[in-house]
């Protein structure tokens, strides 16, 4: 039994030239095994011969053999790490996370606790109106995929330190120091070695990734 491993998907063409006893296999890796189906092996006998009837069935079977589009609906929305678009909305919804998230712009006047993410000092910025400045923001196909693979980890973590660690290890890797800490005292803190952009922002504070006590106040650190 000829075996295909691919990482993406794979249309096998020419299957009217398989054997009768023969029947390909096209894999993922080791996600999952799908036999392509072989028209001779409903012909009988008595007909195996016969050029016309072998032409009909070959013929009818390119017409209906719903192969292809089996594998580009594993590819495109049941594998989460190959899924694209309306496939990615559908485990967005499955782990309940957005892939358009509410991104608030522009800092106002504040003090220490407000910290640098979301306040200036004097003569810098301006007092607070009531009214945030928002943007919806749609997160790109990649960037969308971490958002999942977190929330799936958020999902089943318990909370912990640790975890809350590795879960901003995997929404921001490559960006430095970032890591939490408990202030013992019912707060929080998320620390970051380097300045973080709005969207970024925004998954921390309002995309509901990152687990949280209830009644304990998560502030952000950057420089």
């Amino acid at each position: 039994m000829p075996t295909i491993t691919v990482d993406q998907v794979i249309v096998i063409e020419e299957r009217a030239s398989l054997k009768k006893d023969q029947i390909a296999v096209v894999s993922w890796g080791s996600h999952v095994t799908i036999p392509v189906f072989d028209p001779l092996k409903t012909v009988i006998s008595q007909y195996a011969n016969s050029p016309i009837l072998l032409a009909l069935i070959n013929n009818f079977f390119q017409y209906i053999d719903p192969t292809a589009n089996l594998d580009q609906f594993f590819v495109l929305i049941w594998d989460v790490s190959t899924a694209q678009g309306y496939g990615l909305d559908v485990w967005g919804r499955i782990v309940g996370v957005n892939r358009v998230i509410t991104v608030v712009s522009g800092k106002y006047f504040g003090f220490d606790e407000a910290t640098t993410v979301s306040a200036d000092p004097f003569n810098q910025s301006p007092f607070w109106g009531g009214n945030p400045l928002t943007n919806n923001v749609a997160l790109s196909d990649t960037a969308f995929r971490t958002l999942i693979f977190a929330k799936a980890l958020a999902n089943i973590c318990d909370g912990s330190i640790k975890a809350i660690n590795q879960l901003l290890l995997n929404l921001f890797p490559g960006i430095g120091n970032s890591y939490v800490t408990d202030g013992l005292d019912m707060t929080m803190t998320y620390t970051f070695s380097t300045h973080l952009t709005d969207v970024q922002l925004a998954i921390i504070q309002t995309s509901g990734i990152l687990p949280k006590p209830v009644g304990v106040l998560a502030t952000v650190v950057e420089p």
